[in-house]
């Protein structure tokens, strides 16, 4: 009996281990990670972003890291078509894909697909963002339930960025958003879901420490470097490196960056949880990716789920694997 190949994908908040449970499982089952991460994506994002190190990335192939600059525009679109072909040649190799990240949009693009709408129409989109600050987001919300009367009902009047591209649908397709909604879902993979859920106080803890480390290994001096190579692109606008620009045009402290950047750390936790919450068939374990208990519930896990007599769980594979005994 045919069984789709499996792919795990770890889930959970910032800071709660990922990067090390990741590492465990690929060593493991001979797997291949690949990053889900927004920031991580861009090359010279390093201290910021926290993506693996240099070290971790020799121990085990790793995937969607550094792969655009931070002035190029890179969607949920573009990683999803680049994710999927990663996806299909690690399987095709007989290894294990581990999908690792905490950008929610990125792995609902690569899992469920994204609607089939036209490319951006940056002028258009000009147009309509000058209207909005003339008139309102009001404005907008009523242009679009004359347009498309269904997303002006699915969409907030205050949420911009949706409501402009819902127009822009509509102008640039001559159809409704809500006819041209059709998705294209990841297909010839058995999904396998595992998140994190450590105790909240640690994982806080953990956050200020880490954004107190960012800062003391330089991100303030990366960040310099990058805007000077680059401006102020949008891809300055992430976690951490948003408040070290306030370091560089001196309206805060580094004390006070730290602090804001702590406090920003936390709230996206608490959204990332939030919108994992959603995803179907989740095997939720309590505790941080690099805990030796975590490991062996992951591993437990997988192995659940791997077809029998598959290559990759014999004796070569766990005699590299994790010490777990």
């Amino acid at each position: 009996m045919y069984r789709a190949p499996l792919a795990a994908l770890l889930l959970g908040p910032t800071g709660s281990g990922k990067t090390a449970l990741s590492l465990a499982l690929a060593e493991r089952f001979n797997g291949e990670v690949v990053s889900c991460d927004s920031v991580a994506v861009y090359r010279g994002m390093d201290v910021g972003s926290a993506k693996p190190s240099k070290e971790e990335q020799a121990l085990v192939p790793h995937h969607m890291i550094d792969v655009a600059a931070p002035d190029e525009p890179f969607t949920a679109g573009e990683y999803s078509r680049r994710a999927r072909a990663v996806l299909s040649e690690i399987s095709a190799q007989g290894k294990l894909p581990i999908v690792t990240g905490g950008t929610g949009l990125y792995l609902r693009a690569l899992t469920d697909g994204l609607f089939a709408g036209p490319e951006r129409r940056e002028d258009l989109r000009q147009r309509l963002r000058i209207s909005s600050e003339r008139h309102g987001s009001a404005w907008l919300h009523r242009m679009l339930n004359r347009l498309d009367p269904v997303s002006a009902l699915r969409i907030h009047a205050n949420d911009t960025p949706k409501l402009i591209r819902a127009i822009e649908v509509c102008l640039a397709a001559h159809r409704r958003l809500s006819e041209v909604m059709a998705r294209d879902p990841l297909k010839g993979f058995h999904l396998l879901r595992i998140g994190l859920n450590p105790p909240r106080q640690a994982l806080y803890q953990r956050l200020n420490e880490r954004c107190a480390n960012m800062f003391a290994a330089g991100l303030v001096s990366e960040t310099r470097t990058l805007l000077g190579r680059y401006g102020p692109v949008k891809a300055l606008d992430s976690l951490g490196y948003r408040q070290a620009l306030h370091v560089l045009r001196d309206s805060w402290s580094i004390e006070e960056a730290v602090k804001a950047a702590q406090q920003g750390h936390r709230n996206y936790a608490k959204r990332q949880l939030t919108w994992f919450r959603r995803e179907p068939d989740v095997h939720w374990i309590e505790g941080f990716g690099d805990d030796r208990e975590t490991v062996r519930a992951a591993v437990e896990v997988v192995q659940a789920h791997w077809p029998a007599g598959d290559a990759r769980t014999s004796e070569e594979s766990d005699a590299k694997a994790h010490p777990l005994d």
